[in-house]
């Protein structure tokens, strides 16, 4: 069901009414009056407010949370069938495995990245995995891939890059995690990965910025602290080092992934 019809005795109810039985939310729908209430006179000739609730149209090249889901799933389940089939390794050598390994949660801070030291490659298995899920997705995308001793960076540019980005960069992060994934399978030193779309990490990263100096001031201003929406660790770590020297405010972050946020209140 696309869009519904719904009664309701003020256009606000009548709207949540239509947006329970969608099952969506107020910024996913187009919303129209269709009849605006009255209450009458003394009661008579009173009228219901009357709204039509349209899902907004989905882009015919938009990438499916479920669809990341999916491929990521499969991503993991094929290294860990891997990892199953290969002899045991010393206790400590495994640790030391698995602590690196949680370094693919984490995004790579722009300030750990010298693009400039880095050698254009045309060939890498990153390179071939992002050709595959950019052409499956039906997206039209080029790349330039870099690299490092322990680092790959990969430009991607074209007419659907911004389809790649996402909302606030959330299926960038997600094909970036994917692409690390694939990079690191059978690796015994960890690489890391940075994908990159209209200069979107920098961009990002200046935004972040000026969002923790306006809060702060607020902070500073009302007394009261302030509580930031959900944010990945490396939009944590840009709040965090935003603010570590500023004498009046201090941060702090609470709460389990993927909806730990920061906390920004005064220096006690």
């Amino acid at each position: 069901m696309d869009h519904i019809e719904k009664w309701g005795t003020s256009i606000d109810e009548a709207v949540e009414l239509a947006l329970d039985d969608l099952k969506v939310s107020r910024d996913e729908v187009n919303i129209q009056v269709l009849e605006e209430p009255s209450k009458g006179f003394f009661g008579i000739g009173a009228k219901l407010a009357l709204v039509r609730v349209e899902k907004k149209p989905v882009e015919k090249k938009e990438i499916k949370e479920n669809e990341i889901k999916e491929k990521k799933e499969a991503v993991k389940e094929e290294v860990k069938t891997e990892k199953k089939e290969k002899p045991s390794k010393p206790e400590k050598q495994q640790k030391k495995n698995k602590n690196s390994k949680k370094k693919e949660h984490v995004n790579i801070a722009l300030d750990d990245v010298d693009v400039d030291s880095l050698q254009v490659v045309v060939e890498h298995e990153a390179l071939d995995f992002l050709k595959e899920v950019s052409e499956k997705m039906g997206l039209s995308l080029e790349f330039v891939v870099r690299t490092g001793e322990d680092l790959v960076y990969i430009e991607m540019s074209g007419k659907d890059s911004r389809t790649i980005i996402g909302k606030r960069g959330q299926t960038l992060d997600a094909v970036q995690y994917l692409t690390s994934l694939v990079v690191n399978k059978d690796k015994n030193n960890y690489i890391k990965v940075v994908l990159d779309a209209e200069n979107y990490r920098e961009k990002r990263q200046k935004t972040l910025e000026q969002l923790a100096n306006r809060l702060a001031s607020k902070v500073v201003k009302t007394g009261k602290y302030v509580r930031l929406e959900p944010m990945n660790p490396y939009e944590r770590k840009v709040i965090h080092s935003t603010l570590q020297r500023n004498g009046k405010v201090t941060t702090r972050s609470e709460g389990e992934e993927p909806y730990r946020r920061v906390i920004i209140e005064l220096k006690k």
